[in-house]
């Protein structure tokens, strides 16, 4: 699965601002962690479609699906609890920061990872 530069550069620019950002090419495109925590990610699928990946957590999850652009992530037959995905379109930036303050929020609340 390609890698979506765009994408990942609109992730980071809305991430430049946070201390303990680091990035990592997984899942088919590019990770955002805080501390070592996943926070986010970036990619453009096989059938062309761009999204956006969020960990949110468990506990913000039924919220964030409440959103009409929220969908869960499925992997396999799987679903992964915390995880929603945004497709492009529907992630102006504006968007894009605030799931992205949810994330951090989870994020913050886990102990750093080395």
């Amino acid at each position: 699965m390609p890698q979506d530069a765009e994408l990942t550069h609109r992730m980071r620019l809305a991430l430049e601002a946070h201390a303990g950002i680091s990035e990592k090419r997984m899942m088919g495109g590019t990770c955002f962690f805080l501390n070592g925590n996943m926070l986010s990610g970036a990619r453009r699928d096989k059938d062309g479609v761009r999204r956006f990946m969020f960990r949110v957590g468990k506990d913000r999850e039924a919220a964030a699906l409440a959103r009409p652009e929220a969908r869960p992530v499925i992997h396999g037959t799987r679903k992964l609890g915390g995880f929603i995905l945004v497709v492009d379109e529907d992630c102006p930036d504006a968007k894009l920061r605030d799931w992205l303050g949810l994330c951090l929020k989870h994020a913050a609340a886990l102990p750093p990872k080395s």
